[in-house]
């Protein structure tokens, strides 16, 4: 049984952000989901996330826990059996540092977790951060500061408009052991609030693999930065799937 409402704060959040070839992202997808474009080319990239006061809603605060948590994640969109159109992120891949999320992921809390390693250093306007998997097969690296602009090479055209492009994006549907469902969860702010991060570095073992992106298919992006955002984890229906999961080589396995 799932727990219905999780509460928290998102302490930080950095959305790492790619521009993919919309055909190459295709085939990364489950049946049912699209690429929600911007530009002509599909968005993906990599959430990483801390989560500090996390626990029941009706829980007070001191009973709360923390984690470190990153999630590679593709913005989509798909038509449910009404015909009404909807968006969100397929999650090919979760991991935390917290053996309390990997043990409870696809359990009690929706999206199964694999066991990771994280390093963070940094202030209140600079950020380096690694991650390792413990299995081996996902490494993240990213480094930066805090900015008041995008990069001058962002598909957007501004931070508004890449911030109204990633708040539409607050369903995400995750791999499960299962092959024919993905689980659903709801994120919902008191408040949208994002910055720009100017990164130094940029690294995503899945990104950078050209077994699954070919050369010249994907290419760095933009990143923001959420700070201090009171927040619900919403559980929703699973999502069914038709046919197996689709493939995502080494840093995807169906029975994540």
């Amino acid at each position: 049984m799932k727990l219905p409402i999780i509460k928290g704060i998102i302490h930080r959040r950095i959305l790492a952000n790619f521009r993919v070839d919309s055909d190459v992202m295709r085939r990364h997808l489950p049946p049912g989901f699209e690429p929600k474009l911007h530009a002509g080319s599909a968005i993906a990239g990599i959430c990483l996330i801390r989560l500090e006061q996390i626990r029941p809603k009706l829980a007070p605060a001191f009973l709360g826990v923390s984690s470190e948590n990153a999630a590679h994640r593709i913005a989509v969109r798909w038509t449910d059996s009404d015909g009404a159109e909807h968006e969100g992120v397929f999650i090919p891949r979760r991991d935390t540092g917290s053996w309390l999320n990997h043990l409870a992921g696809g359990r009690l809390f929706p999206g199964e977790h694999h066991l990771a390693d994280f390093v963070v250093k940094g202030d209140d306007d600079s950020v380096d951060l690694e991650m390792k998997s413990r299995d081996g097969k996902v490494a993240v690296k990213v480094k930066g500061r805090s900015a008041s602009v995008l990069p001058s090479a962002s598909g957007f055209g501004s931070l508004a408009e890449a911030s109204a492009f990633f708040e539409s994006g607050s369903l995400g549907y995750s791999v499960t052991r299962g092959s024919n469902r993905l689980d659903g969860i709801s994120l919902r702010t008191r408040a949208w609030k994002v910055e720009a991060l100017d990164l130094t570095e940029i690294h995503s073992s899945y990104f950078a693999d050209a077994t699954l992106f070919p050369k010249g298919s994907v290419q760095f992006d933009c990143a923001l930065l959420m700070r201090n955002i009171p927040h619900e984890w919403h559980a929703v229906p699973d999502f069914a799937l038709g046919e197996p999961c689709c493939k995502t080589g080494n840093t995807q396995e169906v029975e994540t």
